[in-house]
């Protein structure tokens, strides 16, 4: 029997239609109906679901207590298995109702593998910005940027071409806002010309059993081998691969990647994936230090969150600073063929691994055979520069408040094949990004088609012009958002708020979570009286976390706020796929944004920009002075490699970015979040540090002062 989701509250159906109806079929289906006659229609569910849903209660309520947005995630408690072969699809769709079935199908679209995870750059962003400005034209959006070959908007206002008070919809004339940025991955270009692993009787072959790392020096050196483990120092309960005297001059090292696994092949010394002894920049420098001609480095071949295959050039220079000794990576099963030839007790990998799991065994040496490694690289500094384009549509207003705006904003990338921002055994995997972000931009067009009726039907002399925006490259570091408040197409004090949807596709017993209600004057008040009306529990707080496009406009002191369902297993994972998504739960997240944005649009006073109260940022732990950084996810690097930071921090206002990776602090080298959180609790307000980041590959020391919170 084959078994299908259900909420007890809002049906939340796992489609599997065996190829019948794809997300594109539905879409015609669904373009074929006609435009509802009220807007408010659109949220109704359907006759059978609207009688479920009348004998719960509706009333919404913000919660007072203290709310961390980036532990939010809700657990499901109130659904039940059904059978997947007696539901009655189009009964599904009908009790849903429009909006739930619309933006289930924009879903279902934008996570098709045929977009490519819409990642920078590859064809599937590319016909993922083709279909956003299709529905933005469709429900008679008009442009929304100035155009892209001619004047910027401050240039245009210089001339004289426009006046900074006047009107700017005649000057906007394109859906699209082009631009470029820089990856945050190593972009020094580093070409190996020549390399050789091998014995006298068995030589390996380049990219099949091993491969040059970004870490390596210039050398060839032809020494007998050793076995150091895991090349830990000093870890928990007095471990350590080396006795006080191991003395590896003159020898090739072997040493395994990561730290001591249990049977299951997980850490003995973390609950999630590793800590921070697992960092390859002490390991590299334990090895060296203690005589090291040459390093191998081989993933443990049972690691369950550990990579898989060989490194590259590029994401492998991020692994510490440049060596001046050759270092490889071999495939697990290379070094099995090697240590047949020079372990004359006749171990392998497995044997000697499982040994240094358990701490029974330190550095092992292999006799004299010469293993000969020779590694020449050529480096240069060329950097690249990824193209992006947001892309944008306006509703205008009218009256006497024509000229201000808000914008709506939907992040509409995600991380393509997992080539970053994610877990190092999803690499090469689709990542559909069905709640990231494809569920904030279903929002996005589904509001350009409520919002678009309700203007045309209401009745009111003033209302605000609307700016629909999905951004390019914000998984990459809020380019798309930045580039647009750095490269406005209308005055940015113009605009009274910012709504930003990113990840609404999970909602979980009606509890959602919106950032950045202290943004404004009132702001919170205007939020709390449509989330108390709208069946929904929100738990709030008063800034911006700084993971998400909404900091790109509080650090234009614009107020902006963030709805977000919270996180969960799937996300930046191949899992986050469309039919794990929460119809009914978007279609009341919309209907309350859709309120919230009309009440925005329409009232007599402009908000006014509030700094907000701050929320303690991950980097702090309870040290007195904080960073104000977000950590990035995925495989821990060599160092603290940054996502984001917070508007107006003291990291912002040093010069850190996204992509940034922190290796030293003074004289201190940082291998992970543990040495961060040490510096930071050795400082007080007023003091002056050098931090250095590693930034496209190059080591860039940035002044911090520590101001008082």
């Amino acid at each position: 029997m084959i078994f299908m989701r259900a909420n007890l509250t809002s049906f939340q159906p796992r489609l599997r239609t065996r190829g019948v109806l794809s997300g594109l079929a539905l879409g015609a289906v669904l373009l074929a109906g006609p435009l509802l006659a009220q807007a408010d229609d659109f949220f109704e569910p359907g006759p059978t679901a609207g009688e479920r849903s009348s004998e719960r209660a509706t009333q919404g309520r913000v919660l007072d207590e203290p709310h961390n947005p980036m532990r939010f995630a809700p657990e499901e408690t109130n659904t039940i298995p059904v059978d997947a072969e007696r539901v009655d699809l189009p009964q599904v769709f009908d009790d849903l109702g429009e909006v739930a079935t619309e933006w289930y199908m924009h879903v279902i679209t934008l996570a098709n593998p045929f977009f490519e995870g819409r990642v920078p750059e590859s064809r599937g962003m590319e016909i993922a910005s083709e279909y956003v400005e299709f529905y933005f034209k469709q429900y008679g959006l008009d442009p929304a940027f100035l155009d892209p070959e001619g004047p910027s908007l401050s240039a245009l206002v210089e001339q004289g071409e426009v006046d900074a008070n006047g009107s700017m919809h005649e000057m906007l004339v394109s859906y699209r806002q082009p631009f470029t940025f820089r990856s945050g991955g190593a972009r020094v270009r580093a070409q190996v010309n020549r390399a050789d692993l091998g014995l006298e009787h068995e030589i390996f072959e380049e990219r099949t059993d091993y491969a040059v790392l970004g870490v390596s020096g210039n050398g060839q050196v032809s020494a007998p081998v050793s076995f150091a483990g895991y090349a830990i120092t000093d870890g928990p309960d007095g471990y350590s691969s080396f006795d006080e005297d191991t003395d590896l001059t003159g020898r090739i090292v072997i040493m395994l990647r990561y730290e001591p696994l249990d049977e299951e092949g997980r850490s003995r010394w973390a609950d999630r994936r590793f800590s921070e002894h697992a960092a390859l920049a002490p390991k590299f420098r334990a090895l060296s230090q203690r005589g090291a001609a040459g390093i191998i480095m081989v993933n443990p071949p049972n690691a369950f969150e550990g990579a898989s295959g060989l490194e590259s050039m590029g994401r492998s220079s991020q692994f510490g600073p440049r060596l001046e000794i050759p270092v490889m990576q071999m495939r697990p099963e290379a070094v099995d063929r090697l240590l047949a030839h020079i372990d004359e007790e006749g171990r392998d990998l497995a044997d000697l691994q499982q040994a240094a799991d358990w701490g029974e065994l330190r550095t092992v040496h292999f006799g004299d055979e010469p293993l000969t490694m020779a590694v020449e690289i050529a480096r240069s500094g060329a950097r690249t520069n990824i193209a992006a384009e947001n892309v944008g549509g306006v509703l205008p207003g009218r009256g006497e408040l024509a000229d201000e705006w808000i914008v709506i904003g939907a992040h509409y990338d995600h991380v393509g094949y997992g080539e970053f921002g994610t877990a190092p055994r999803y690499r090469g995997q689709l990542h559909p990004g069905a709640d990231d972000n494809a569920s904030g931009t279903a929002g996005l067009i589904i509001l350009a088609r409520t919002l678009s009726a309700y203007y045309e039907q209401s009745d009111a002399d003033d209302l605000r012009s609307i700016m629909f925006l999905a951004f390019d490259a914000e998984e990459s570091g809020l380019n798309g958002s930045r580039h647009f408040v750095d490269n406005p197409s209308i005055p940015l004090e113009r605009i009274s708020a910012m709504i930003n949807m990113d990840m609404i596709g999970r909602l979980r017993d009606q509890q959602i979570s919106i950032m950045g209600v202290n943004t404004a004057d009132g702001l919170e008040s205007i939020l709390r009286e449509h989330v108390e009306q709208s069946g929904l529990t929100a738990s709030t707080s008063p800034g911006t976390s700084g993971r998400s496009d909404d900091a790109s406009f509080v650090r234009a002191e614009i107020p902006a706020v963030h709805f977000f369902t919270g996180l969960h297993p799937d996300y930046h994972t191949p899992r986050d796929v469309g039919h794990t998504v929460n119809p009914a739960g978007a279609r009341d997240i919309l209907r309350l944004v859709h309120h919230v944005a009309i009440d925005l649009a329409s009232r007599s006073e402009k908000l006014s920009y509030s700094e907000p109260g701050r929320t303690r940022t991950p980097d702090r732990g309870y040290a007195p002075v904080r960073l104000g950084i977000t950590p990035a996810m995925g495989e821990p690097v060599d160092g603290v490699a940054i996502e984001g930071t917070a508007v107006d921090s003291n990291a912002e206002r040093a010069g850190m970015q996204g992509g940034d990776i922190i290796v030293g602090w003074n004289d201190y080298i940082v291998t992970g979040m543990q040495d961060l959180v040490t510096r930071l609790r050795d400082h007080q307000p007023g003091d002056t540090v050098n931090i250095i980041v590693l930034r496209d590959d190059e080591r860039v020391t940035l002044e911090v002062t520590f101001r008082e919170e």
